[in-house]
Parts: structure tokens; C-alpha cells; sequence
């Protein structure tokens, strides 16, 4: 079956209550990016995606392919995370279960339902606080043509926790000399014919991380009487076309497959479409190449911006003069550097601070500036919230903020001398943070 399947290689170019204040102007970049990277279902859902987000976050997708006679396999993936879920000890080992239910319905006729039950099984403690894409649930359904509204209900049945999503999926009834709409996979076989149940495994966000991995995109062709290439090209968001190719289908077969893949490491930032066969009867799917499979920052300048206080300044320095061929292998290079567990998908660093990045720019919120480029929010971030607070600000004329750290044995005082809100670490207690900070970094380079 492997001979069914062409692949195209492409190397493409290219702590408070506080309110905000002021009017309604347009946020900067950076701030955008910060909104983006939190609110994560909307930008899956943007691209067409099933996606919801707390108190039970997933993403899916769904790949459809010609079935038996006139009727259709839709492969419906969704993915979420171990550390959403409850586990509970169960002899060596932790355990999760969750259910999954699907309802397609057309209109006008009666609704396709599956309800599943799932068990997670895992050996430690670690492995139930995994944040990555590190379960995936799959089903496929036999549905007739037509445009169906699908809704995904995840439940944890360990607790009344559940979220939902719904998307709008194309049945095409892919008539002879017809090609499916593309669809991103981890694997998957080639068939001989339509007849033949898919076995794939779908890669449901389709996103892909800056100078990394590369994403694998599925297409059929069906009936093909003779040779025919079907261009696709690959369009950024503001439409323009960033690559235009052609898959090459020798015909003479019932199905024959192709698979593109895209590589990360030339890719343009940002959400992008790939497009198949341009015109009035194109199909699409969308697709993400990100700084980072965790949290979705699209844009390379403003990383380099977001990132001032993480890394050393040689390395910041570096990203920022970096040309736009050398940034991925620097990105690369600096993702490595600065991962504290090589073995894991994701860097546990890099991930705790834009976790705390997020969260300052809540908590300080009316100083003028963004709550993150805040004196407050800089120590909050690199060192993290504080072990006790003393706040006088209701006292008395001198307005003082004192946060105590007892494991690093700082003691640190932000001043208000301007009685306007905007609180700075006093000389004395700015010397002291970063005499720490400057240790802190030697020993977590040694």
C-alpha cells in the first residue's frame, strides 16, 4: 500500500483588584501577542478547528475521505492534556477516565451520535502534571454528503467538568476525478480503495513549532482516468501566495494518495492556508507555525521583545540581529540552550515564564504601562510571586510595598513617590534583585 501514497517535500521561502485605565486605544504588538498566547481556543477556531477552552481544554479536527458508495469516513481526532483531567491512585498506578460524545447532524435528518468512555493509565505523579499535547482520542464516522454542524462534548468523570465545541464540517460527495480537502496527520496508510476503512492518525492542532518538526498533510485523488496534476499553494494571512506547486496523480486507479509536508524551518510565522486545486471548487485547511507548540506567539520581533527578562543578553542580542534565514536554526539552538529536560516536548522554562508574563500583565494593571514591563511585574516574573506582602499604601503619606521571599532571602521594597500608582523598587532593593538574579542565572548556566 505504500506505493499509493507520492510525497511531496516542499522547502518553502521565506497581587490585587487593581482596573485598567484609560481609553479605548489599540493595544501594542507585544499586548496582542499576550492575548493571543491566552486565549488559545479562539485562535484554533479561527482556523476551523473543534476548540474549548477551560475548565476541560481540547482541540480537534476532522479529516474526510471518500467511503463506500456515495457515504464518507470522517476521522474525528481531538487532543488535551493529562493535567486537565482528575487521576486518582489506583494500586501502582494513577488513572483518569473521561467520555467523549459526538453528535453530526445535518439538517433534516436524524443525527449520527457516538458516546465513548476512555481510561488513562500512567505510572507517576509527573506524568499526570504533563501540559502538552498528551492524549489523543480518535473515531471515525460514516456519514452521507452534505453539511453537518458536529458538536464535541468532553466530560471528566471524576468530577462534573466538562467543556464543548462544535465546527462546521463538508461532506462532499467526491465523485470520480474529485480530490479530498487536505487534512494534517502524524501517520497514516495508504488504501487501494474507498471501500477500505482509513487508518490514520490525525494531528488535530496542526500546528507546528518555528524551526522544528514539520507538518504532514494528507490528500486523496479518486478515479483519475488519466494523468492530472492538481495544483495547491500555500497563502499567509494577508492572501498573498506563498508557494504554488502541483501533486502529480498518475490516474488509472481507484484512489491514489499524497502526502505534503511542510517544513517548519521556512516557513513564514503565522497562521497559514493550504490550498488545493485554486478556484471554485478549492478545499483548504488552515495550519499554525509558532514559536512554540505551548503558546502561540506568531510574530518574531515581538518574541525577541517578550523575552527581555529570560535568557542571557548575548542570547537575546543574538536572536535579535539574526537574519530572517538564520532565525530558525537560532531559535532552534536557543530553545535547546535554555530547556531545562531535553526529553520532554516542551520547555518547562520557557512555559513557566510566559505563564507569569500572562499573569502580571493581570495583576498590574495601572502604572501606564503594560502590568508585565512593570518593576513589579519584572521581579514577579523572574522570581516569582512572593511569600509574604506588607502593603501601606492606606496608612500614611509614604506609599510602600514590601515583598518577602523567604527561600532566596529577599527582601524587596517598591516606592510610589509620585503618589500616582506607579510603584519602582527602591535603589537599594534594585541592587539587591539583580545582584540575586545575576547568581541565580550563573548557577542555572553551570
Amino acid at each position: 500500500m505504500r506505493r499509493l501514497m507520492a510525497m511531496a517535500v516542499l522547502a518553502l521561502a521565506g497581587c490585587g483588584s487593581w482596573q485598567r485605565v484609560g481609553g479605548d486605544t489599540t493595544p501594542p504588538p507585544e499586548e496582542q501577542a499576550i492575548a493571543q498566547m491566552t486565549d488559545l481556543p479562539a485562535v484554533f477556531r479561527s482556523l476551523g478547528r473543534l476548540a474549548a477552552g477551560a475548565p476541560l481544554p481540547f482541540v480537534g479536527s476532522v479529516g474526510v475521505v471518500a467511503g463506500p458508495g456515495d457515504s464518507s469516513y470522517a476521522i474525528v481526532a481531538l487532543s488535551f492534556s493529562n493535567k486537565d483531567f482528575s487521576f486518582n491512585k489506583s494500586g501502582t498506578d494513577f488513572v483518569a477516565r473521561y467520555r467523549v460524545e459526538l453528535i453530526a447532524q445535518r439538517e433534516g435528518t436524524s443525527a449520527v451520535t457516538l458516546t465513548k468512555d476512555e481510561t488513562v493509565r500512567v505510572r507517576s505523579y509527573q506524568e499526570t502534571q504533563r501540559s502538552d499535547e498528551s492524549l489523543l482520542f480518535q473515531q471515525t464516522l460514516r456519514l452521507a454528503p452534505g453539511t453537518y454542524t458536529l458538536s464535541a462534548t468532553l466530560h471528566d468523570l471524576a468530577s462534573p467538568r466538562s467543556t464543548s465545541s462544535q465546527a462546521t464540517v463538508l461532506v462532499p460527495a467526491h465523485a470520480p476525478g474529485t480530490v479530498s480537502a487536505p487534512f494534517f496527520v502524524y501517520q497514516i496508510k495508504g488504501r487501494p480503495t474507498p471501500d477500505v476503512a482509513p487508518s490514520a492518525i490525525l494531528n488535530p492542532r496542526g500546528t507546528v513549532a518555528y524551526g522544528g518538526d514539520s507538518l504532514l498533510a494528507y490528500v486523496e485523488g479518486y478515479g483519475m482516468t488519466a494523468p492530472r496534476a492538481v495544483p495547491f499553494e500555500l497563502r499567509d494571512q494577508r492572501d498573498s501566495v506563498v508557494l504554488r506547486s502541483a501533486l502529480q496523480f498518475s490516474g488509472g486507479l481507484p484512489l491514489e494518495a499524497h502526502a505534503i509536508r511542510i517544513r517548519s524551518d521556512s516557513v513564514p510565522l503565522g497562521i497559514l492556508h493550504l490550498v488545493l486545486d485554486p478556484g471554485p471548487n478549492q478545499r483548504s485547511t488552515g495550519l499554525l507555525v509558532s514559536l512554540s507548540p505551548a503558546w502561540l506567539v506568531t510574530n518574531y520581533d515581538d518574541m525577541i521583545d517578550l523575552l527581555r527578562y529570560f535568557g542571557t543578553e548575548a542570547q537575546l542580542a543574538a536572536l535579535k540581529k539574526a537574519t530572517p534565514a538564520e532565525r530558525p536554526a537560532l531559535w532552534a539552538q536557543f530553545w535547546h540552550d535554555t530547556d531545562p529536560n531535553p526529553d520532554t516536548p516542551q520547555n518547562e522554562a520557557l512555559t513557566e515564564y510566559f505563564i507569569r508574563l500572562a499573569q502580571a500583565n493581570r495583576l498590574f494593571l495601572n502604572e501606564g504601562i503594560p502590568g508585565w514591563r512593570t518593576d513589579r511585574g519584572e521581579v514577579f516574573i523572574t522570581v516569582g510571586p512572593p511569600d509574604e506582602i506588607y502593603d501601606n499604601t492606606g496608612t500614611g503619606q509614604e506609599r510602600l510595598i514590601r515583598w518577602n521571599y523567604i527561600t532566596q532571602r529577599l527582601e524587596l521594597y517598591f516606592e510610589d513617590p509620585s503618589g500616582f500608582g506607579r510603584y519602582s523598587l527602591t535603589p537599594t532593593s534594585r541592587s539587591q534583585y539583580e545582584n540575586w538574579l545575576a547568581s541565580y542565572r550563573r548557577r542555572a548556566n553551570q
